[in-house]
């Protein structure tokens, strides 16, 4: 017996973004940048970064198309900016230390808000692949119960996110800190093939429409 439309739709739509929101590869980068803030803080940037890409998916996924033709601006073009934004974050990360966890001189509360919005929010959990995915998932939906089975999704798997982060350090500190290290490094080359795919994914078919290429 094959499985009702609804629900082949629902896990396809649930494989596609979980992908590309990738809520265990946000635990290594969430650790480092929040390791010198206390527990009731670091809930505070995962809560914070959680609604900004809640917020955003679900924007994007209602309106997205009407956003893109308004502001005349492409898919591809903000893959090339993601792409970019993501090998930076992915070659501090295969340094094992990111930049922005020095913060002697800045206040914590604005560095919470600095990193609960950029880079954590958008674009490490709700990037470029999330955004995208969101909106074709709108568009290939044929009926308000698959709409509605995209925003759940996409509910669901930021829900999931938040409760990973929450116990993020618990399980970092379990592997210790050579092994974050060694994590961090890992994730930060898979981020950085990821930013190449995204950039180029971009760049590509912006260059053939420019040279009339078929």
């Amino acid at each position: 017996m094959s499985a009702p439309p609804l629900f082949e739709f629902a896990l396809l739509s649930f494989i596609s973004l979980f992908t590309m929101v990738n809520p265990i590869g946000v635990i290594p980068v969430f650790t480092a940048m929040t390791a010198k803030l206390s527990p009731q803080e670091s809930k505070r940037v995962a809560r914070k970064a959680s609604l900004t890409a809640l917020f955003i998916l679900l924007a994007f996924a209602l309106t997205g198309q009407w956003i893109f033709r308004f502001f005349s601006i492409s898919i591809n073009s903000l893959r090339i900016v993601g792409g970019v934004i993501f090998f930076l974050t992915g070659y501090e990360m295969l340094q094992a230390h990111l930049t922005r966890i020095q913060f002697d001189d800045e206040p914590t509360h604005e560095y919470i808000n600095d990193i609960s919005i950029t880079p954590l929010g958008i674009p490490i959990i709700c990037g470029p692949g999330a955004i995208t995915t969101s909106i074709l998932l709108m568009n290939e939906s044929t009926s308000p119960f698959q709409s509605g089975v995209v925003l759940a999704v996409i509910i669901s798997l930021i829900a999931l996110t938040y409760f990973l982060l929450l116990g993020a350090k618990q399980v970092t500190h379990l592997i210790g800190e050579n092994g974050n290290k060694v994590m961090l490094r890992l994730m930060g080359l898979i981020v950085m093939v990821i930013a190449v795919e995204f950039f180029f994914s971009g760049l590509t078919p912006i260059l053939r429409e420019i040279f009339k290429i078929p």
